[in-house]
């Protein structure tokens, strides 16, 4: 029996019984998020400045997780997730990250991302031999996606699978994935044009598949290219042929509430952090919570906050109720990453040098939450997507083609 069940029913934002609107979390989904907090104080609090600073994966983490049933919150139960909802999951990020930032990561790598894309197209033998082991806590997945000549531009992408008998050769290279995840999610291209892209499924074992050199993100975290060297792919693991980019893109607007949660949520553990702190700390014989300028930094901080939930809050709900709203997942992921980012800044900057130390976890939320500005969207591209949505029409980022003689 999972130790946090998920919330089965109730609603964020619903109107009460005197028809007002009532922004407070449902019962169910108080108890939910106090099971949660019970887990991570007692299994995650303990250790999270060391875990943080441990670029590995936690597997301990995540094996403990799969028995509190927070891997695959938002999975079919059928496929051995919990049947949870989106805001379920986010609920657990954000209390997670309370305790321990880092665990809340395993959080979203449970529930967003690659297992959800692999969890709604995997076909039943799939999902026996590559989902199973992730709800399970034993294995790491990652997405292969970007290229060095293929960012934001995913279209773009040349890493090509090419018929042999029922299977396919993958030639090319990827970059910026974990270099040490157990299976991968490679986009590959089968054909020309955006109906060519689809997705196959590989190990790291797999005959002709290797890892570049390790580098280091700013986050700490590693990434290598992957180099794919006439690796044979099986029919059986083909997770989409061509003509599947569109099915697998259309999932990121939920997939960019995972990226939100992160950011808010670290945003938030450094604010909580930095108000202990200038509660206590005294200069020139007084609490910095005393000084005006401060406390102006405060009241902003929890402005940002508090608004840029409730867009995540919106965004998540309403992509519960139905397909994920592609202005309201833009929007709530351009708030909250420039929110946390931003509020970890000033945190640091109210606890000065101590705050500038890898004896706090502010430095490393600040550093984390930098990448989440670039990962799953940049910022520039999340404006570019809302002005298509705010003039309804569509602006190609690409050079106009030359006209016909």
């Amino acid at each position: 029996m999972p130790v946090c069940k998920h919330a089965p029913s109730g609603m964020f934002a619903h109107m009460n019984d005197g028809g007002a609107m009532d922004f407070r979390l449902t019962e169910q989904q108080q108890m939910f998020r106090d099971s949660v907090a019970a887990f991570a104080r007692k299994e995650l609090a303990e250790g999270a400045l060391e875990r943080a600073h441990n670029s590995g994966f936690p597997h301990d983490v995540a094996k403990k997780m799969s028995k509190a049933g927070l891997l695959g919150i938002t999975i079919n139960e059928a496929d051995g997730g919990a049947g949870g909802t989106l805001m379920d999951a986010v609920l657990a990020i954000e209390t997670v990250a309370a305790f321990c930032p880092r665990s809340a990561d395993v959080i979203q790598e449970g529930n967003f991302g690659a297992i959800r894309v692999l969890a709604h197209f995997a076909n039943d033998d799939q999902k026996k031999r590559y989902l199973a082991p992730l709800l399970k806590g034993e294995e790491v997945i990652a997405v292969a996606m970007t290229e060095p000549e293929a960012g934001s531009a995913t279209t773009d992408l040349v890493t090509s699978a090419t018929a042999d008998g029922a299977g396919y050769r993958i030639n090319g290279r990827k970059v910026f994935p974990n270099p040490h995840a157990d299976q991968y999610l490679v986009y590959v291209r089968y054909g020309p044009g955006v109906g060519g892209i689809g997705s196959v499924m590989l190990r790291r074992t797999a005959e002709g598949f290797s890892t570049g050199k390790p580098s280091k993100f700013m986050s700490g975290n590693d990434w290598a290219t992957l180099y794919f060297d006439n690796v044979y792919v099986p029919p059986e693991d083909v997770l989409l042929g061509p003509g599947g980019f569109k099915k697998q893109i259309a999932g990121f607007n939920a997939e960019r509430i995972g990226n939100a949660a992160r950011s808010l949520a670290y945003g938030r553990y450094c604010y909580e952090v930095a108000r202990d702190y200038a509660m206590t700390r005294k200069q020139f014989g007084r609490p910095l919570c005393e000084f005006q300028g401060l406390q102006w930094k405060f009241a902003d901080m929890k402005m940002k906050l508090e608004a840029a939930q409730l867009l995540l809050y919106r965004a998540a709900v309403n992509a519960d109720r139905g397909f994920p709203a592609a202005d309201e997942t833009t929007v709530a992921k351009l708030m909250c990453n420039q929110t946390g980012f931003e509020v970890a800044n000033e945190a640091m900057q109210v606890m000065g040098g101590l705050g500038y130390t890898q004896e706090t976890l502010v430095e490393y939320c600040l550093r984390r939450c930098r990448g989440w500005m670039l990962a799953g969207g940049s910022i520039e591209m999340m404006k570019n997507r809302l002005a298509e949505i705010i003039f309804e029409r569509r602006f190609s980022q690409r050079p106009p083609r030359p006209a016909a003689a």
